[in-house]
């Protein structure tokens, strides 16, 4: 077990066999001091061809047995939100770092759980929260802590697809599994972008709707999506829309859907509204090259810039900043708050659109 800095190596234990997972295992073999020496899931022939393909010795069909594992210092979580509480509760009283797939947890009571167990055994909780990681992201960044936008007061962040519910009867579609639809699964994405680029404010209300008109009808599928599971009934919304205050005066409109009649395709994107300039960044289907532009003016004349961005480090940085915040010692630094304040706007989004009345946060 890693109790202080240095240079040992951070053995890893993986928990999914999906997506996630596979992404996991890459992004940790690429980082120095990262070695991934067990896995869990319960489809044994993926157990079998991970473990093979990425010299993975040690393979269990359950968490409990992966997380007692003697040598382990960490943890990755791939798997269905549900569980990531379960998962990462275990693995803390077992006084193991944890790397959990977004969002933090399936509901706000097992988040603030999670991060309880994270400061009370002292341990990392890191949220993965990848797209932060894109090279538009980072240089937009730039922009703003180096005042170029001055103060930002209003901002959009939407992720919208025309159809894209993952998966006929996938876990991704069963309220209790999930938590819920889309704006669980990507609208926490850039609500996330959003804060971090705005510097962290809380959300002071927060006022909100969410439909579910066409996965209920059988429409927005996708068709290919290859997720484990095929038996659960359509109980999630498929658009939510929400309005929300934030404590430094600025505003903040957020859109998730899986599935509209619109021209969006896989389409997710920030603009967001300063004092001396704006930008906007602009995704389709996952591009990575040339999406920012900065708005602004020189000598009274508008002026729009179009930095040249591409690709970014992604899953990989991700992985990389979790074993240096191990071997660095500074664990406390690093406890979930950030996962729990987006599970904490989450929550009140649904809230706010079951009730449909504003709801207010506490500060």
């Amino acid at each position: 077990m890693i109790e202080s800095n240095g240079n040992a190596s951070i053995r890893i234990g993986v928990v999914g066999l999906g997506f996630a997972g596979e992404t996991a295992i890459r992004g940790f073999q690429n980082v120095p001091g990262a070695e991934v020496v067990a896995l869990a899931g319960l489809e044994e022939d993926r157990l079998a061809s991970l473990g093979e393909t990425y010299g993975i010795p040690h393979r269990y069909h359950s968490y409990e047995e992966l997380v007692a594992h003697e040598g382990l210092d960490a943890i990755s979580i791939g798997v269905p939100n549900m569980l990531h509480a379960p998962v990462a509760l275990a693995a803390l009283e077992r006084g193991l770092h944890v790397l959990c797939e977004k969002p933090l947890a399936g509901t706000l009571e097992d988040a603030e759980r999670m991060v309880r167990a994270a400061r009370r055994v002292n341990r990392v909780l890191q949220v993965v929260f990848n797209h932060r990681e894109r090279a538009d992201i980072q240089l937009l960044k730039q922009y703003i802590d180096d005042g170029e936008l001055g103060e930002i007061y209003y901002a959009k962040a939407s992720w919208m697809r025309r159809a894209g519910i993952p998966g006929v009867g996938s876990w991704f579609v069963n309220k209790q599994l999930a938590g819920g639809g889309p704006l669980i699964d990507l609208g926490v994405h850039v609500l996330d972008l959003a804060l971090y680029l705005m510097g962290e404010p809380s959300a002071l209300t927060v006022s909100a709707s969410t439909y579910q008109e066409l996965g209920s009808r059988g429409i927005g599928f996708n068709r290919h999506a290859q997720k484990h599971g095929s038996e659960h009934l359509y109980e999630v919304e498929d658009l939510a829309s929400a309005f929300m205050r934030l404590s430094n005066g600025a505003t903040l409109l957020l859109e998730a859907s899986w599935a509209t009649h619109s021209s969006a395709q896989d389409d997710y994107g920030i603009i967001l509204y300063g004092t001396r300039g704006g930008a906007e960044i602009r995704v389709r289907n996952y591009t990575t090259e040339n999406t920012l532009t900065i708005y602004t003016e020189r000598a009274g004349t508008p002026v729009d810039l179009h930095p040249h961005t591409r690709g970014g480090e992604f899953h990989a940085a991700v992985t990389r900043q979790f074993i240096k915040q191990i071997q660095r010692g500074a664990w406390s630094e690093m406890d979930g708050s950030e996962g729990l304040r987006r599970a904490r706007i989450i929550e009140a989004c649904y809230t706010s659109a079951a009730r449909k009345q504003e709801i207010v946060l506490e500060e």
